[in-house]
């Protein structure tokens, strides 16, 4: 089942709209030039359309495979391909040179890891739990845990995991009950389990360092009294810690990812490491989740893509009573229309957002408040569009898309967790009302509609923020997520328009004539979506 990178959009984009210019201003990016975006690009494709494509639908039909001592066998092919990607240093692209790193910008990096993502969603789920860790551990622990753990997990000989889930704290991070316990030589013993913790155990790497939400005997309740540890599977003596996957789960998608059930100190403890100061561990996890939350919004970006051209090739090939190819049909034409739309609108708004984070690293505020405003909407409403995208990619296929044979359901079921994990979209429509708007009442968001002023759509933005200024918490609870929504379909449509503005510049007259029709699209068919949204927030009060 053959993928193909969008390289053509995403050099657009990087070069139109963002600007080689603008990304050879960040700090360190002197040598960034076109002829390096371009190799990187050209060669992270290979990549992911040769090595890792291919295995995906396999990986989907052979699982992963827990043994009895708790050790966990890859997917066929896995192995391989890791050690592809290691071997190629892809693992360090974005990371400080201090570690190994490249320190390519997250720009660049958004657009590579669009690829792994696109072309085997399981496979580049190991990766992006990785750069989390990686991040947590450079912004928060000591120079010793640093030089210890970040060059291995750079160059990708190791991994590293996030662990925060309980048995009975899904997303209620107060309920977390795993101990930690100081030990004589300043370390300390963890003891608990953790669930749905994705690669918790696997074949691909030396180590696994896993990060781990616990409370230290003093520990005050509620999320206040939560520490972060790292817990590696091996020692430095290279003995085994006591850390065991006691189950893999059984899943509707993304059935080659292990994702674990892990039991930290069955014996005397599994040895930790302090992250940082005792119970700032949720403010220090928040490093790894909002960088995966951005991620997973690009993971939607990624699988309705993949979606899109498995449906446009089927549509192209695909002949009903003798007639012409299906995709000349009108309704076929609309959804393929309507798939392309919300997935170049969702590309557009995520490196958008990639490359802020890149400037906000620089030190510019406003950058930063435009990152922390708009990773729940690059989260959720990309989330959501990957469902609708990779469900049209079902129907564009008939009867047929309804049996794993052609693989378009692989695609609607792998896409089915963006929306629920690194928070639910739910959560996200919370996080963007009352701690990215009602917090600095309002200022982040203004400041965004005061700059897009004459944009169709804003009007509506604005009228929904007002109102929603005059609800209770309740009330604002209630209609957050059309909120966030009717936020979502006005800055997609925003998006594609800047695209317009600067479509001349591009050379491929049929390339420009496809994105002029992408974008002509979305403002008939939907843009109007958010006049019923506006509806929705307006009339609940």
């Amino acid at each position: 089942m053959s993928y193909t990178p969008p390289i053509e959009d995403q050099l657009f984009i990087l070069k139109n709209s963002i600007s080689v210019s603008a990304l050879q201003a960040l700090p360190g990016q002197d040598d960034l030039d076109e002829d390096l975006i371009d190799a990187v690009l050209e060669e992270a494709g290979k990549l992911a359309r040769d090595v890792l494509a291919p295995i995906n639908h396999s990986g989907d039909q052979d699982g992963s495979i827990r043994h009895e001592d708790g050790s966990v066998t890859t997917a066929k092919g896995w192995i391989e391909a890791y050690n592809a990607y290691r071997d190629g240093g892809w693992n360090s692209v974005p990371f400080s040179p201090d570690h190994g790193g490249q320190g390519l910008p997250w720009t660049i990096a958004f657009c590579v890891q669009e690829m792994w993502q696109g072309a085997n969603m399981s496979f580049g789920l190991c990766p992006l739990l990785n750069q989390g860790a990686i991040e947590a551990i450079e912004a928060h622990a000591s120079d010793d845990l640093k030089e210890t753990y970040l060059e291995k997990l750079i160059s990708g000989t190791w991994t590293g995991t996030m662990n925060l889930t309980e048995p009975q704290a899904g997303s209620d991070l107060a309920a977390i009950k795993s101990k930690a316990e100081p030990a004589s030589d300043g370390s300390y013993r963890i003891f608990g389990q953790k669930i749905f913790i994705t690669y918790g155990e696997h074949d691909l790497a030396d180590n696994i360092i896993h990060l781990v939400l616990a409370r230290l005997p003093d520990a005050p309740e509620g999320v206040k009294g939560i520490s972060l540890f790292i817990v590696p599977k091996i020692l430095e003596d290279g003995s085994r810690n006591d850390v065991t996957c006691t189950g893999i789960e059984h899943k509707l998608g993304i059935n080659a990812s292990p994702t674990c059930t892990m039991q930290f100190g069955d014996n005397d403890g599994a040895i930790g490491y302090l992250v940082g100061q005792p119970h700032m561990g949720l403010k220090y996890m928040f490093t790894m989740m909002n960088n995966a939350r951005l991620s997973v919004g690009l993971q939607g970006v990624a699988i309705a893509e993949r979606a899109l051209q498995h449906a446009s090739i089927f549509a192209a090939e695909r002949v009903q009573g003798g007639q012409a190819p299906i995709k000349n049909h009108p309704d076929v034409k609309r959804m393929l229309m309507t798939m392309d739309a919300l997935t170049q609108a969702g590309r557009a708004m995520t490196l958008e957002a990639a490359f802020n984070l890149d400037t906000a690293r620089a030190g510019n505020k406003d950058a930063q408040e435009f990152v922390d405003l708009m990773t729940p909407v690059v989260k959720s409403w990309c989330t959501d569009n990957a469902l609708e995208v990779t469900s049209l990619g079902v129907q564009i296929h008939g009867g047929m898309g309804f049996v794993e044979e052609t693989g378009a359901a692989q695609y609607y079921r792998d896409a089915r967790i963006l929306p629920i994990y690194e928070g639910t979209n739910g959560i996200q429509a919370l996080d963007l009302v009352f701690r990215k708007i009602m917090r600095d009442k309002g200022a982040a968001l203004t400041a965004w509609i005061a700059t897009h002023e004459n944009y169709e759509g804003i009007n509506l933005l604005k009228q929904a923020a007002h109102h929603l200024a005059t609800l209770d918490q309740e009330q604002a609870s209630f209609i957050a997520t059309p909120f966030l929504n009717l936020f979502g379909v006005v800055a997609g449509h925003i998006a594609l328009q800047k695209q317009m503005e600067v479509i001349n510049n591009h050379e491929n007259a049929e390339f420009k004539a496809a994105k002029q029709q992408v974008a002509a699209f979305y403002q008939a068919n939907i843009l109007p979506r958010a006049a019923a949204l506006h509806a929705i927030v307006m009339h609940n009060h």
